[in-house]
């Protein structure tokens, strides 16, 4: 699947859609994405501020399909746990930035070369439209190497082959 045929995907998937949540772009090389959650007069609480679970809600799935798709397919890639910190009341169009970076990657791949499990934890702030941080998530990814492809070339290693999933 293509990164921009995911974004639209999520862009009317009913939790996101009725929610607000809108994904503004998924790189293809499935390393970067940009997410908002516009204000509405439905999603918005008591006091005239973001849910705190539709903050957690737009941050949710995406450390977990960036590094999924980023890896390929001889990886398996889990959400084990999450957290969030709410700094101050999210108002108007709130946005969440992820950046998987090369380093990242390859200490993944490190790591779990031996078919070993890999634990590691996602930053992700919230920030409203002044660059205030309104919300810090922590996403925990647990990430192994399929079974059957430890001691093999993985997926994208081999020269002028393109890792898909």
């Amino acid at each position: 699947m293509k990164a921009n045929t995911l974004r639209h995907g999520l862009n009317l998937w009913p939790p996101f859609l009725f929610s607000g949540v809108h994904v503004r772009h998924i790189s293809d090389d499935w390393r970067h994405a940009e997410v908002e959650l516009r204000m509405r007069p439905w999603n918005r609480n008591y006091v005239g501020s973001h849910f705190g679970g539709s903050l957690f809600a737009m941050t949710d799935p995406f450390w977990m399909l960036l590094a999924l798709k980023a890896l390929g397919q001889d990886y398996i890639v889990w959400d084990r746990s999450g957290s969030i910190e709410f700094i101050k009341p999210g108002r108007g169009t709130v946005r969440a930035r992820f950046d998987l970076t090369p380093h990242v990657l390859d200490e993944i791949r490190a790591a779990t070369d031996g078919g070993d499990k890999y634990l590691c934890w996602f930053d992700t702030d919230v920030m409203d439209a002044t660059g205030d941080v309104v919300a810090r998530v922590r996403k925990q990814l647990y990430i192994r190497r399929k079974r059957e492809r430890v001691g093999k070339v993985r997926t994208g290693d081999v020269p002028g082959e393109v890792a898909t999933a």
